[in-house]
């Protein structure tokens, strides 16, 4: 079986307070974007999980990988055979896009549809929480306000389509455990779902990432990006996750390509929604 786990962007991510256990509540929408990875899982010959993997590097052994992680974690819970892996990777690493959690739950997702395991959507929404805060998200893979750590799940009205996603990755990547030492709280209702119910354009502070103060302080270039970006007549811009990725808000696909290549040493993607 083929699937194709996708990007998310955070849509406001504001910190709430951090919780006895070390872990922080926030509050942010998940956003789906169309930049994906490709994803074969097939029943193997061999009597163990083999991951093989293409495209982009990714800087961890296969056995912590987190698609391996959740193939092991379904079969602690079902009959699920051992299988081989072919990941290509395109999805950038330490950019804030949750390209991991994304492959994690697109496999979980697909051996329960291989081998026909009967799991609901809810059963392995719970399932993946363990494996990670943002996986249970790409469960379901739809708009989906986020409160708790980030895995207490709500769907929300927001539609970005007909609009286009111009998505900068830096050079730079932005360690989460890093960020979120460095975050400080922001206690208060910035009434972030009434804010994405307006235009892009005036969503303004009730959307802001409170990642952004810290992290651009230690990587000034990021904050750079977003000012130019805002500069070149974006409807809103902001950092996804603990970054290191700034997208942009555009509502011309001609402004938009008429960004590549103007940010040195960065990938940058042009995505119709």
């Amino acid at each position: 079986m083929i699937v194709f786990p996708n990007a998310k962007i955070n849509l406001g991510l504001h910190i709430v307070e951090r919780r006895p256990d070390g872990y922080h509540n926030l509050e942010t929408v998940f956003y789906p974007i169309p930049l994906h990875d490709v994803l074969e899982i097939v029943p193997s010959r061999h009597t163990d999980n083999r991951l093989t993997c293409y495209g982009n590097a990714i800087d961890c052994p296969p056995e912590k990988n987190l698609v391996m992680r959740a193939v092991r974690l379904m079969q602690e819970h079902y009959e699920v055979p051992p299988v081989d892996i072919y990941l290509h990777k395109v999805v950038p690493h330490g950019a804030g896009l949750g390209g991991g959690s994304s492959d994690a739950s697109f496999a979980m997702v697909a051996l329960n549809d291989m081998f026909h395991l009967g799991a609901s959507r809810q059963e392995l929404a719970a399932l993946a929480a363990t494996l990670g805060a943002d996986c249970p998200f790409f469960i379901y893979n739809q708009p989906m306000m986020a409160t708790g750590i980030g895995d207490v799940l709500s769907p929300i009205e927001v539609d970005l389509s007909g609009l286009v996603l111009f998505l900068v990755k830096p050079a730079v990547n932005v360690p989460t455990a890093a960020a979120y030492s460095r975050v400080t709280p922001t206690a208060g209702t910035r009434h972030l779902a009434q804010a994405l119910a307006t235009p892009p354009q005036q969503w303004g502070a009730a959307v802001a990432n409170d990642f952004e103060p810290s992290v651009f302080a230690a990587y000034p270039e990021l904050r750079s990006i977003k000012q130019a970006l805002a500069a070149r007549g974006a409807l809103f811009t902001a950092m996804s996750g603990s970054g290191s990725a700034i997208f942009a808000l555009f509502d011309s696909v001609k402004v938009a390509e008429g960004l590549r290549g103007h940010f040195y040493r960065c990938e940058d993607y042009v995505m119709p929604l």
